[in-house]
């Protein structure tokens, strides 16, 4: 199993808003689909990557 660090995160409720219609578009959690978008920003993945 892969180290972890959980994190509280405080976020404008129109940006959670966005992040879970984006997420269930994706067919992902929140919490993947918010790794995911700072992997693409941080240039670790292709934004096309299928992360889970």
């Amino acid at each position: 199993m892969e180290d972890e660090k959980r994190i509280s995160l405080r976020l404008p409720t129109e940006l959670h808003a966005r992040l879970v219609d984006e997420a269930r578009a994706d067919r992902r959690s929140l919490n993947s689909e918010i790794v995911h978008l700072l992997e693409v920003a941080l240039g670790l993945v292709d934004g096309d990557d299928p992360s889970p």
